[in-house]
């Protein structure tokens, strides 16, 4: 049952996305179909991709006004919270819009994992009846690197993209006042926090891009570079969108 949606919703569509898209690509390039649809599935994904860059930024804006309620209530954490929340609600913030985004974008990249897995076939029953299909299938990005297999020098470009990503998107670490041992602890858990998301978990992403496969590798480096360059347009053109 839960097969037959996925393949419904995510596996067939992409399937078939990547035959169309490789059929009007001039030599059938199956990489450069991988980046176009990439492309595709972040302009879809462009309302809430921005909606979620703006609440980042707003959430880095709001800083000063967040540290001010937690002086102010820090023995009373329940309060604290209401509080917090009082302000998200006041600049229409959803602290959760990026884990929405990243929930919908998993199930695209496990698609396309398994896609390149199991192999790209024109005779699949996967494919639907209307669609164009190609000559053949240039299966090299490029004619170089084999989306099937693994490349390290890709991984490498995935980490440091995410890196860049990740850096543009985390708000300040918190000085916090040494004099509160309370603040201070929950200073350094947001320091380590921070440093985590920040070093480590490029490093994770870049493993685990390595581990699946090119076309992965391919499909996260063009989904970074896109969200680079849409965070910075929105710090371009949003100027102060905290007072939006």
């Amino acid at each position: 049952m839960i097969s037959s949606i996925y393949n419904t919703l995510f596996y067939g569509p992409l399937y078939n996305a990547l035959i169309f898209l490789t059929a009007i690509i001039p030599g059938h390039d199956l990489g450069l179909a991988v980046v176009l649809l990439t492309v595709i599935v972040k302009l879809v994904l462009a309302p809430i991709s921005h909606k979620t860059i703006q609440t980042q930024k707003k959430m880095k804006e709001l800083e000063p006004s967040m540290s001010k309620i937690k002086e102010d209530h820090k023995a009373d954490k329940q309060e604290q919270a209401m509080k917090i929340m009082e302000l998200y609600r006041e600049h229409n913030i959803n602290p959760f819009s990026g884990v929405f985004l990243m929930f919908i974008q998993l199930p695209i990249i496990l698609a396309l994992f398994f896609v390149f897995k199991d192999g790209i076939d024109l005779s699949s029953v996967y494919i639907y009846d209307f669609v164009i299909k190609p000559p053949f299938i240039g299966t090299k990005l490029f004619g170089l690197l084999a989306l099937g297999g693994k490349s390290i020098f890709l991984a490498v470009i995935v980490g440091l993209t995410q890196f860049i990503q990740t850096h543009l998107s985390l708000p300040p670490s918190p000085t916090g006042d040494k004099k509160s041992s309370e603040e201070s602890f929950g200073d350094n858990l947001a320091k380590s926090m921070n440093f985590q998301i920040k070093f480590i978990l490029p490093i994770f992403i870049a493993f685990v891009s390595y581990s699946l496969n090119t076309a992965v590798s391919v499909y996260w480096i063009v989904n970074n570079i896109f969200t680079i360059i849409h965070e910075f347009y929105v710090r371009k053109m949003a100027g102060k969108i905290i007072s939006n």
